[in-house]
C-alpha cells in the first residue's frame, strides 16, 4: 500500500537509518586488517570521522592519522583495503526502512537524503538502485557542512525549494533530530521500522 504525503518533502538520513549498522564481521574483518588494538582503533576512527563527512579531509589522509595514532604502520594496499572494507560494511540495507520508501514513493511523496558522509558515499547514494526513489541527494562532503549545523537543514529546503514547515526529516540522532526541529521541521527519531511506519502513516493524506 502506498504513502502519500503531499505538500511536503520527505527528508532521510542514510546510515542506520536506510543502512544497517555494520555488523560483527563487518567490524573484526577491517579490526584485522588494522592489527591494532580495539580501543584505540576505533577511538582514532571516530575521531577522526567528522573531517572525513565535511569534506575537509579525504579517505587516504583519514586513514593514515588513524594509523599515526594508533602506531600501524599500513602500506598503500592495506590502507585501500581498509577503505574497502570500511565503505562495504555501510551499505547493508535495512529492508523495512527501504520497503516504506518503496511506498512512499509509489503514493508520489517527495524524497530527499542528507547523509553526513564522505565524497566516495556520493556516487553509491546516486547511483545504485537506492537512487531512483530520491530527487536530491545532499552529501555533507559536496557541501562543507554536517548535521547538526542548522543551516544544513536550510540549505536543504532552500535547493528542494520548500519552506522548513514543508520539510520532514528522519534521523537516528536525537542530536540531529532535535536541531531540525528548532528551525519548525517536523521529525522522526529513528529506532526501528515500527515506529517509523508508524509515523509515516500518521502523515499521509
Amino acid at each position: 500500500m502506498s504513502i502519500s504525503i503531499p505538500g511536503r518533502v520527505v527528508v532521510f538520513d542514510y546510515g542506520e537509518v536506510i543502512s544497517r549498522s555494520p555488523s560483527e564481521e563487518d567490524r573484526a574483518v577491517i579490526l584485522g586488517l588494522a592489527g591494532v588494538d580495539a580501543e584505540p582503533f576505533w577511538e582514532s576512527y571516530w575521531r577522526h570521522r567528522d573531517a572525513l563527512d565535511r569534506g575537509t579531509v579525504l579517505p587516504s589522509a583519514y586513514w593514515k592519522q588513524v594509523a599515526e595514532e594508533t602506531g600501524a604502520s599500513w602500506s598503500a594496499s592495506r590502507i585501500y583495503e581498509l577503505w574497502v572494507a570500511d565503505f562495504r560494511s555501510w551499505w547493508s540495507v535495512e529492508p523495512g526502512t527501504l520497503e516504506l520508501i518503496d511506498r512512499l514513493s509509489t503514493g508520489g511523496t517527495r524524497l530527499a537524503i542528507l547523509s553526513n558522509a564522505g565524497f566516495d558515499f556520493a556516487s553509491g547514494f546516486r547511483f545504485s538502485p537506492l537512487g531512483q526513489y530520491f530527487e536530491r541527494v545532499f552529501v555533507s562532503a559536496e557541501m562543507d557542512n554536517i548535521k547538526p549545523d542548522p543551516s544544513i537543514y536550510r540549505e536543504v529546503a532552500d535547493e528542494l525549494g520548500v519552506e522548513l514547515t514543508d520539510m520532514v526529516f528522519i534521523d537516528n540522532k536525537s542530536i540531529n533530530t532535535d536541531a531540525a526541529s528548532a528551525l519548525g521541521i517536523t521529525v522522526h527519531h529513528f529506532t526501528g521500522v515500527e515506529g517509523l511506519a508508524a509515523f509515516l502513516e500518521g502523515l499521509a493524506a
